[in-house]
């Protein structure tokens, strides 16, 4: 029997993960921006201690085992033939991409910040950026966070323990901030934000310009529509959650009002059986959840299946976001559950059990040591 062709738009976290699924079942060839993974977790982590984050979110193609029977093509993508089944894009010197498939999978994500773009970079580009941004908050005497989402919260407890003498203040929209998990969450990180001295503010809505991205990090005085004193500090961090899916280049009749690609619950996309769509691109559940929750397996599971006619499973959103949320801690690592409750792992866990073999073999099936980019 010939070996099926799937393409898999989008090589980040999920993505990954799901040509690594599929690799030993098809022919896979995968599209990226970047020449690795660089992930869009752990922002504070990336702030504060890049090299760090670096070490964990900031890997070769070629590091993956078992990425090493797929294709791997560094492009953007500019549109696709659903009849004719084949994808298009261009690389950075301007020639075209066309590549044809059996399953479409996207998982192209959202831009937000400039911590997820969406333009072609090379590996050194993507470290002048990475170091850039960590020198801006490092050489500020004092930080303004703005925004009431877990990058918000993750940077502002990172940057203040990472310099406890900065002086750094969260201002966030609502009563409290990660109003996606339980409040049990909040409590437990606004304690320690206070042990670290960080200024908590809430009912502060920032003034933002309809065209601001949040691409940069500024140094102007925030001003708010709800009516307080504008704040000032010498780096300003602005974490609102303005995201944006990467779906300029798909049909508009693919997506929604918000540009989220519209997925039925086995995530394939409505009159489109070969074709397949996961996380944060989604529109899966208001929280775009298969990001997060096994959306990768799901997806290679279906694929298969609709290759040989087995049955397909459905996708169940949590009612809560859980997991980690500031971070690889000098201390450990916390993981939350949607409960609210905690898990705490030693950093001698961490780094013998969890990444090593949990992480790097477990989810990754194998990440080799000692490729760096270039």
């Amino acid at each position: 029997m010939t070996r099926k062709r799937v393409v898999i738009a989008g090589l980040g976290d999920v993505g990954i993960l799901t040509a690594i699924r599929l690799a030993p079942h098809a022919d896979v060839v995968g599209i990226s921006v970047k020449p690795g993974l660089v992930s869009g977790q752990e922002l504070g982590v990336r702030l504060a201690r890049p090299d760090d984050w670096a070490r964990d979110y900031w890997i070769p193609f070629d590091r993956f085992r078992r990425l090493d029977g797929v294709q791997t093509v560094q492009a953007e993508l500019t549109g696709v033939d659903l009849t004719g089944q084949m994808v298009f894009g261009h690389r950075e010197d301007g020639s075209t991409v066309t590549e044809e498939y059996d399953a479409l999978v996207i998982s192209t994500g959202v831009s937000n910040g400039f911590w997820r773009q969406t333009q072609l970079q090379s590996a050194a580009q993507v470290g002048a950026g990475l170091y850039a941004a960590h020198e801006q908050i490092a050489t500020a005497r004092s930080v303004i966070v703005v925004g009431g989402g877990a990058a918000a919260v993750s940077s502002a407890v990172n940057i203040a323990r990472t310099w406890p003498d900065k002086q750094v203040d969260l201002y966030f929209p609502a009563e409290r901030p990660l109003g996606e998990y339980h409040p049990r969450i909040w409590q437990r990180v606004a304690g320690r934000l206070t042990e670290l001295g960080v200024g908590l503010h809430p009912g502060h809505r920032g003034v933002v310009a309809a065209s601001f991205t949040g691409d940069q990090i500024t140094n102007e005085p925030v001003r708010w529509s709800t009516g307080q004193p504008p704040a000032v500090a010498d780096a300003v961090l602005w974490a609102i959650g303005r995201v944006r899916p990467n779906t300029g280049w798909l049909p508009p009749q693919l997506v929604d009002e918000r540009g989220y690609i519209r997925v039925t619950p086995q995530l394939w996309v409505p009159g489109h059986r070969n074709v397949f769509a996961v996380g944060d691109v989604a529109a899966t559940d208001p929280l775009r959840s298969s990001a997060r929750n096994r959306g990768d397996a799901l997806v290679a599971h279906n694929i298969r299946g609709t290759f040989t006619g087995g049955q397909l499973r459905a996708f169940k959103a949590p009612g809560r976001r859980w997991g980690s949320l500031v971070g690889i801690q000098p201390d450990g690592l916390e993981v939350f559950f949607p409960t609210g409750h905690a898990f705490r792992f030693p950093r001698w866990a961490v780094e013998r059990v969890v990444m090593p073999w949990i992480v790097r073999w477990g989810m990754y099936r194998g990440v080799r040591e000692n490729r760096p980019f270039g």
